[in-house]
């Protein structure tokens, strides 16, 4: 496991640089098995550095595509975000952090299909529409906006997840994200989070004008 100060969602790209002995000890056990993969959780108290910290029990599991030598010590790994986890039991961390975990999909997954799938599009097109306009809030603040990606071809899931990585969110609320039930939900939320996030932009675009 690798806490870390926020959530990864599925489909995310996780670049890391590791120095501390027990992760490089774990990333060298993963690269030696069939999956390569480790788990992410977030860490609600304390540090990334030095172990005593307090974490979340649900988070991703991902998967190690890249990984160069930075120095003697030091790597530069490069991970992606496969599926949600849930940390049913913390082991000792001992050489680095450990937990059994299971998959937690979505909930309203039936037979590889979405409940309602009519309302999770209208719901899918109402987040990507929210997120275009917050977006186009940070641009006009002044902060370089890197051009969204095309996010036609994914699937209900993979874009409610998407959307969440994209927006600019708190660790806490992409964290609550992660934990909704399942993809209608999580667009349900992704909306409401996103409102709050949108009307705090529009504040400080009118305060900027105002001081103009």
């Amino acid at each position: 496991m690798f806490p870390l100060g926020g959530p990864l969602m599925p489909g995310a790209l996780l670049p890391l640089q590791v120095f501390e002995p027990r992760y490089l000890e774990l990333i060298d056990r993963c690269l030696v098995s069939r999956s390569a993969e480790f788990g992410v959780v977030m860490i609600e108290r304390g540090s990334e550095v030095g172990g005593g910290d307090v974490r979340t029990n649900v988070g991703t599991a991902a998967r190690i595509v890249e990984v160069k030598t930075i120095t003697e010590g030091r790597l530069a790994v490069l991970a992606v975000g496969q599926r949600r986890i849930e940390v049913v039991r913390w082991l000792d961390d001992d050489p680095f952090p450990r937990a059994e975990v299971r998959d937690w999909p979505d909930e309203d997954l039936v037979d590889g299909g979405i409940v309602s799938p009519s309302q999770v599009a209208d719901l899918r097109v109402t987040a990507m529409r929210g997120l275009d306009r917050v977006r186009g809030l940070v641009s006009e603040l002044g902060v370089e906006v890197p051009k969204r990606p095309d996010l036609d071809d994914l699937d209900p899931v993979e874009a409610s997840y998407a959307v969440a990585t994209l927006a600019p969110l708190g660790s806490a609320d992409r964290q609550r994200l992660l934990c909704a039930g399942g993809v209608r939900r999580r667009f349900e939320l992704f909306s409401e989070v996103l409102s709050e996030v949108e009307d705090s932009l529009r504040f400080r675009l009118l305060n900027s004008r105002s001081d103009d």
